[in-house]
């Protein structure tokens, strides 16, 4: 069990490092979802992407520091339960919905981890 969680982790990092740097690096798609789509604001894109970058730094230290892991998982759990809600409101549909569904239960699964014990 302890190295199921060591991979959705792993996978997570990776995940929402590479999802917050996008989004903080102004991408012209993401900007245009975020304000047309979604109806949010271009500071909303920066904070999700540092919120997602924080996270996933919060995740790798989690290896070490447990506490630090569970505070970020958290508030990626938070995140993606925002996107479901958002993705599903614009009336996008559960297609498109899915991905961060899928990452809403990872982030879960990692959150109620007792650390592989």
């Amino acid at each position: 069990m302890k190295w199921f969680i060591r991979i959705i982790k792993a996978i997570l990092i990776i995940v929402f490092l590479m999802s917050g740097i996008v989004k903080l690096s102004g991408n012209a798609q993401m900007l245009h979802d975020f304000k047309e789509v979604y109806g949010y604001s271009k500071g909303m894109m920066y904070l999700i992407g540092v919120f997602e970058v924080i996270g996933a730094i919060g995740l790798f230290v989690g290896y070490w520091k447990k506490n630090i892991g569970k505070l970020a998982s958290s508030g990626l759990a938070i995140i993606m339960a925002g996107a479901v809600f958002t993705h599903l409101h614009s009336g996008q549909g559960m297609n498109v919905a899915l991905t961060p569904l899928i990452l809403l239960v990872l982030t879960l699964i990692v959150l109620f981890s007792r650390g592989g014990k």
